[in-house]
Order: structure tokens, then C-alpha cells, then sequence
């Protein structure tokens, strides 16, 4: 089945600098640099950063960071945990939203 997003088009992700090389260059030194070993591991960014990818639902990501978590040592058991924590704090971030519905129904009921 044909989708927009082609796993083929991943590794091609460096040839956006084509036209912009100077803009090209300063992020991926400073993606480099994030994901670097620092106050967190490697693992641990990869973690984050799968987590973050399902938050902003995308599949090129999803991908990167399922491989880079197995590459850094992550069990599937760590992966899907990380994953049910993104889910609990984008759940919550809609429903404390609910609040706000309250207030404007509220005060448009007066």
C-alpha cells in the first residue's frame, strides 16, 4: 500500500540542506550536539526522544529513535513505557483544558 511517508526517504533527510547548506549545517551541528553524550546518556535521549516522536506523530522519527533505542540497549518493556508516558501527559495537557472550557461556559451561563 502506498503511503505519503516513505521509509526509503529517511536516510535522505541531510539532503534538506541542498539549497541551504549554512542553515543545514547549524542544525545538524546542533542536533548533533543535543543528542551527544552529556547530563543524560544516549539511551536516555533516545527514550526521550522516541517518546517526543509519538507526541508529534511522526513516522520518520518513530522509526530513527525505535532503531537508535535498540542500538543504545533499550528493551521493547522501556520503549512501550516511555511511549504510556507521553500518552498520560498528552492526555492530561486535554483534559486540564477542561478547565478553561469550565471557566468560558461558566461565565457565558451567568
Amino acid at each position: 500500500m502506498e503511503t505519503y511517508y516513505k521509509p526509503e526517504d529517511l536516510p535522505k533527510f541531510e539532503e534538506i540542506g541542498k539549497d541551504a547548506p549554512e542553515l543545514a549545517k547549524k542544525f545538524f551541528d546542533y542536533y548533533g550536539a543535543v543528542f551527544a553524550e552529556g547530563e543524560l546518556t544516549e539511551r536516555e535521549k533516545s527514550l526521550i526522544a522516541l517518546a517526543v516522536a509519538h507526541t508529534v506523530q511522526c513516522p520518520y522519527c518513530i522509526d530513527a529513535y525505535t532503531q537508535a533505542c535498540l542500538e543504545k540497549g533499550s528493551s521493547l518493556a522501556e520503549m512501550t513505557e516511555a511511549i504510556h508516558i507521553v500518552t498520560a501527559i498528552r492526555g492530561g495537557a486535554s483534559l486540564v483544558h477542561g478547565v478553561q472550557m469550565r471557566n468560558i461556559a461558566e461565565k457565558l451561563s451567568m
